[in-house]
């Protein structure tokens, strides 16, 4: 380092404690700017160095931090953060369960936090206290209100979804029956993987094992399903009624691989009394008209009678009035 580099350093920092710029060719240049405005009769900068000026002192606002505005208190910025930090767990929470659905049973907790977040800013709406300032400005202070909008996605995201349908009655947790049918439904996929290891070494793809050994649990996990069905429906009796879109969604894949991957039938005692019963409404239409002819033949006969008796009858009496 030379002798005049050490001559320039002490300048150097006493022109950043004063205020200077680091670069005093740029004042310069204005001051040349300036008295040039002020040769042509106006004050009025060149742009480019109005741009400059402008992105200095945009660096410079930049710089500060977020704490140090002034329009919001500290109990404003803990409320907020408390919201955006249960925002984003529930948000990567309901992103990673979307496939397959899995949201309603994993995400319940982190929905109740964000309701939870949500309480707690609007209760310090209806308090006097100086709280209640800081909320309004979150909630209501601008065009955007981007809190009311994610609370609002959130709550239509789970209404849509249903998960009110898999939880107890404040979502504390999986209600008795979504936890047995997800027993089931496990059980059902353990089966059919089991299964399907043992053929692993066959050529051919043979599923009759899997549609042998697995149809019992099947077959308790879609009569499950269908008392869910059936009894939401009677509670819903005026709506269309939907099962949360955990359960319904993990139906949907086992009657799938059922039916379209394993090829299985429906159960044979199902079967009989399904086709006995399409026998006879197709029988139906053969016994009515059976019936109607016998019917209008045997009334034929009944009139027939009568007007042979009386034919002979009258026979006789002519025969008496002529004696």
């Amino acid at each position: 380092m030379g002798p005049a580099t050490v001559l320039l350093l002490p300048g150097v920092l006493l022109g950043l404690c004063s205020g200077d710029s680091l670069f005093p060719s740029r004042h310069l240049a204005l001051q040349s700017g300036q008295a040039a405005g002020r040769a042509l009769g106006g004050w009025r900068l060149p742009l480019s160095l109005e741009l400059l000026e402008e992105a200095e002192d945009l660096s410079l606002r930049g710089s500060e931090s977020l704490r140090d505005l002034p329009e919001l208190e500290p109990e404003c910025r803990e409320l907020l953060a408390a919201f955006a930090d249960s925002s984003v767990k529930l948000t990567g929470c309901l992103v990673r369960n979307a496939r397959p659905v899995r949201l309603c049973q994993h995400c319940y907790r982190q929905f109740r936090e964000t309701n939870d977040q949500l309480e707690n800013i609007t209760r310090a709406v209806g308090n006097a206290s100086e709280s209640s300032k800081c909320a309004k400005s979150l909630l209501m202070s601008d065009r955007l209100q981007i809190v009311v909008i994610l609370s609002k996605f959130f709550n239509d995201t789970w209404e849509k979804a249903n998960c009110a349908n898999c939880l107890k009655n404040n979502s504390e947790g999986l209600s008795n029956n979504t936890m047995m049918f997800l027993a089931l439904f496990n059980a059902s996929l353990t089966c059919f993987e089991h299964n399907l290891q043992e053929q692993e070494g066959s050529l051919v793809n043979n599923y009759t094992q899997v549609c042998k050994n697995c149809s019992v649990t099947y077959k308790n996990l879609n009569a499950l399903y269908k008392r869910m069905q059936e009894s939401k429906q009677k509670e819903d009796a005026e709506e269309q009624s939907h099962l949360c879109i955990d359960v319904e969604d993990a139906m949907n894949i086992t009657r799938r691989l059922w039916s379209r991957t394993f090829n299985c039938s429906v159960p044979f005692s199902d079967t009989v009394s399904v086709a006995a019963v399409s026998s006879f409404i197709l029988f139906l239409p053969v016994i009515f008209y059976l019936s109607s002819f016998l019917h209008s033949k045997q009334k034929k006969r009944i009139l027939i009678l009568p007007k042979r008796i009386q034919s002979t009858t009258s026979l006789v009496n002519i025969q008496e009035k002529c004696r």
